[in-house]
């Protein structure tokens, strides 16, 4: 386990990475965070988008903007994809289908992000050089190591939450040596994915993120932590109902009964 500060200048690496973005009425912030994830000088990087059927038409635009950034490229060199899914099962389920997909299609690494803007699109290179330069099969854009941070616009209270949330899944399970358990911005090597089988976790909504990390762990997966800025959605609204938050408080001790 480790932290590693970022770089102000990685070198350009050609590794094919893929981005997995699932997307549910985010017609409003896609193209945005489109055009800052497939403007990293990244040669080998691609974008995914994982419809789950939007009302907002996010799964058009999504169509739309993949063949805006595909024009004239070779089949085999296409910068972003749309994997469109019937129903709206969770988030899990949608990160299960689009990293098992990336994986399918050779890409050497999966990124795990969210389509709000929350995530800093720039980070992505320096957590490609601290995977390259370590060797770790995971490397997390943490908030809670030194160097990392929330946005400003979040109140003490949610600040709070989401702190206790992340410390009590980290003490049920035994997975301190991560400071941000709960992180949604991760970077995975293909085999570690592959080793894990995303497709088996019982995780649907938000805590996929928490077994991911869990299983992956238990099985001798080394980790770095990269400082991030989490930042505030601009546009659109959050998808963490009451449901999912006792989701997320239940399955650490789930996960604990079972592999233990």
């Amino acid at each position: 386990m480790g932290h590693v500060q970022g770089s102000s200048g990685p070198g350009r690496s050609d590794a094919a990475v893929t981005v997995v973005m699932p997307t549910y009425n985010e017609a409003a912030n896609l193209p945005r965070i489109a055009e800052l994830v497939l403007g990293q000088p990244m040669a080998g990087l691609h974008l995914k988008i994982v419809d789950d059927s939007s009302p907002d038409g996010t799964g058009r635009i999504a169509e739309e903007l993949a063949e805006k950034y595909n024009t004239d490229l070779p089949a085999g060199r296409r910068r972003m994809s749309v994997l469109h899914r019937v129903e709206k099962d969770g988030l899990g389920r949608a990160y299960a289908a689009g990293m098992s997909a990336a994986v399918a299609e050779g890409a050497t690494y999966v990124v795990q992000m969210d389509a709000d803007g929350s995530h800093p699109a720039e980070a992505l290179p320096r957590m490609l050089a601290a995977a390259e330069e370590s060797g770790a099969g995971l490397v997390i854009g943490s908030r809670y190591v030194d160097g990392g941070s929330l946005d400003e616009e979040w109140g003490w209270h949610r600040k709070a939450l989401s702190r206790f949330a992340n410390g009590y899944a980290r003490t049920v399970l035994g997975t301190k040596q991560i400071s941000d358990l709960t992180a949604g911005f991760t970077l995975w090597r293909a085999d570690v994915l592959t080793a894990v089988d995303v497709t088996s976790l019982d995780s649907a909504g938000y805590s996929f993120q928490v077994e991911l990390k869990y299983k992956a762990v238990r099985g001798g997966c080394e980790v770095v932590e990269v400082p991030i800025r989490f930042e505030e959605r601009t546009e659109g609204e959050s998808k963490m109902s009451l449901g999912t938050q006792i989701e997320s408080a239940m399955i650490p001790l789930r996960l604990r009964r079972r592999y233990r």
